[in-house]
């Protein structure tokens, strides 16, 4: 199966970053602590997300870095990494922040109209990313940060099985039946992607599900980002490859 954009973006949506410090990544210690490199002195820094990030996060690599205020686990959270000449964003929380400003700004050309915006909506036992309504049929999200393109320009995801992300896609295929509207963005948080596809050889649970969810009625969207030390912005819409 193969989708292909059928819309742009409306305007720009951008998140500004503070100033970072460059530092060289030393080794990753959990899914959540690595050590840096900053100007000689190796600290321990909290990576944002759970993935696996092995083309980002190994040692020696450049990595843009931002102070904690004191008394924090770690003295550094890790925001970029070079891949080659290009940066990509490691922080999972930004494309739920980037899509969110998106509906506000009324951007997206697929989700226009709905005025009453939540974060983190509840469903049942149940929580999503998005809830949108006031605007025809009430619309759940989910939102999934995607690091990881390989050489051929495919971003895929996720890039380590994720049991978590088949389930939100089963609940958000159970939505349907109650008259809602669903979808899932996948956010490539890097400019270097021409297309993206679900990861089978790492997670085949995932890519069915995928698929299986997508043929009962979920959308699927694919949008990739701009990247550098002064910003990220959503950039263009991508062929989905299921």
């Amino acid at each position: 199966m193969y989708f292909t954009p059928k819309s742009l973006l409306l305007k720009d949506v951008v998140i500004p970053f503070p100033e970072f410090l460059k530092a060289s990544f030393v080794e990753r210690l959990n899914r959540f602590v690595g050590l840096v490199d900053v100007a000689g002195q190796v600290c321990p820094a909290h990576v944002p997300s759970s993935g696996r990030m092995r083309e980002l996060l190994f040692p020696g690599n450049t990595v843009y870095v931002a102070p904690l205020p004191a008394g924090r686990r770690t003295q550094y959270r890790i925001h970029l990494a070079h891949y080659g000449e290009n940066l990509v964003s490691v922080d999972s929380l930004l494309p739920n922040r980037l899509i969110h400003k998106s509906l506000l700004q009324q951007v997206l050309v697929q989700f226009r109209g709905y005025r009453e915006i939540k974060k983190e909506a509840r469903y049942g036992e149940n929580r999503f990313d998005l809830y949108l309504e006031d605007g025809g049929r009430p619309c759940f999200i989910e939102v999934k940060s995607v690091t990881l393109v390989e050489k051929d320009g495919v971003a895929r995801f996720p890039d380590a099985p994720s049991a978590r992300g088949s389930k939100h896609l089963q609940e958000l295929v159970r939505t349907l039946s109650d008259g809602f509207r669903a979808a899932v963005i996948f956010v490539v948080q890097r400019e270097d992607a021409r297309v993206f596809s679900p990861n089978l050889v790492t997670d085949p649970l995932f890519t069915e599900t995928l698929r299986r969810a997508v043929s009962a009625g979920v959308e699927i969207y694919a949008l990739d980002c701009s990247v550098s030390r002064h910003g990220i912005a959503l950039r263009n819409y991508l062929p989905v490859e299921l």
